[in-house]
């Protein structure tokens, strides 16, 4: 259960809010200072080589932390009231997961709709396709706010749970032009139209009357927004696996429509210049390419920053574009899938199931440095293929067997007539 990896924080993050620490200057510098660059302004640089900066490392495991809360509070129990949305509310939750001294507060929960996949067992087509998939939180307090030096605005998005997430995640295959700017269509910007699906279904309104996933994000982060006008502000989006595709698009969303920039005079517009803008951070874990060159290229003009956290041995960042991606020339920019952002490549752990590459609490382990102790690896499950060697020059036979055999794992569960997974199975 993912409570239980919050046991173990760090005992100068727990009791002081947002992880004030003792002699902060032995790590690097104090946060408060160096937010910015934490943020990306400068895209990381000198942050992650030779070695992860500790700061950069403490604030990706924090953020991590809030993604593996989203997890454990999602209810996949069939006979509770609470089926496929979040078991607390939202004014205990943190305190249920084990984040009780995080030093936000969740302002509102967000749903989306999973696109729609025929599955070949009885009672598929009863489970909701609308289910909760993340929340929005702020830093309330001025103490909080002034240890991090901004007043942070989070959006955390959990990744695939049930067997329809899944299997339309392994699907998808098919780009479309966005169309988020009802001004400006821009058909060279295009995403992987599943993830657009869920981004902007109305469906949610049939069962929680609430409106599309997009209409409930814009308007909770024009609200804050608007409620911190005269304060430092950053916009911090994270995700993992399918939620790092929504908090991508929804970044691309905010900045396009500019509901970043500071149009007030007490935020350093000078003269004719253009509007200062808030920082947009994306940051991923274990994320799948979501649009193409011509969406890469499009979130860097708009100032976008993202830094995308990867196990070398998770096929799920391989996914969609497995042969027809960035490096796949002269047609790359807009007819194939791309990355975007600055990678951190994790340390390589020689791990034989895909649901432990993948696991959050395992981006969370390796980042904290305790892989050693990994409760989640598996040595008895033959996949045919050593995920070690699963790297950037990997044989295509042996990725496609790899992907024959994810694909058949999935299926066998879904074999057994269950519609969705149980709560203790997940990515």
């Amino acid at each position: 259960m993912v409570a239980s990896s919050f046991a173990c924080l760090d005992s100068s993050w727990r009791g002081h809010g947002i992880g004030a620490v003792d002699g902060e200057e032995r790590i690097g510098g104090c946060l408060a200072d160096l937010w910015r660059e934490i943020q990306g302004c400068n895209n990381w640089e000198g942050l992650l080589e030779p070695s992860l900066h500790p700061l950069l490392q403490r604030e990706a495991v924090r953020y991590g932390r809030f993604v593996a809360a989203c997890y454990d509070a999602f209810d996949l129990d069939p006979g509770s009231k609470h089926f496929l949305r979040c078991k607390y509310g939202k004014k205990v939750m943190f305190s249920r997961v084990g984040l009780e001294d995080c030093g936000y507060e969740v302002t509102k929960y967000v749903y989306a709709t999973a696109p729609r996949v025929q599955l070949p067992i009885q009672g598929a087509g009863q489970v909701p396709r609308e289910r909760w998939v993340g929340y929005v939180a702020e830093v309330t307090s001025d103490r909080d706010s002034e240890i991090l030096g901004r007043r942070d605005l989070l959006v955390v998005f959990r990744g695939a749970v049930t067997h329809h997430e899944w299997m339309s995640s392994l699907m998808m295959n098919s780009l479309t032009v966005t169309n988020l700017d009802p001004h400006d269509a821009r058909p060279e910007v295009k995403v992987e139209s599943g993830f657009l699906g869920m981004y902007t279904s109305p469906e949610c309104n049939d069962r929680f009357g609430i409106g599309s996933c997009r209409d409930q994000l814009l308007s909770e982060v024009s609200r804050l927004l608007k409620k911190y006008k005269d304060e430092e502000v950053s916009i911090t989006l994270v995700g993992h696996s399918m939620g790092s595709s929504l908090a991508l698009l929804l970044a691309y969303d905010i900045a396009e429509l500019r509901m970043n920039a500071i149009h007030h005079a007490n935020n350093q517009r000078k003269n004719n210049q253009e509007d200062a803008l808030i920082p947009i951070t994306v940051f991923s874990f274990g994320g799948p390419r979501v649009g193409n060159g011509g969406f890469k290229d499009r979130c860097e003009e708009l100032g976008i920053k993202v830094l995308r956290i990867v196990n070398p041995n998770d096929l799920i960042t391989r996914l969609p574009g497995v042969f027809f991606n960035e490096g796949f020339r002269p047609w790359s920019n807009g007819s194939c899938y791309a990355h975007l952002g600055v990678e951190l490549t994790l340390e390589s752990i020689n791990m034989r199931s895909p649901s432990c590459a993948h696991d959050i609490n395992n981006y969370i382990s390796i980042l904290n440095n305790q892989a050693e102790c990994n409760p989640w690896r598996v040595e008895n499950m033959k996949w045919g293929v050593d995920l070690s060697r699963i790297n950037l020059h990997v044989e295509t036979e042996e990725l496609v067997q790899y992907a024959h055999n994810f694909r058949d794992f999935l299926w066998r569960g879904l074999q057994k007539g269950n519609c969705e997974f149980s709560g203790e199975t997940r990515e």
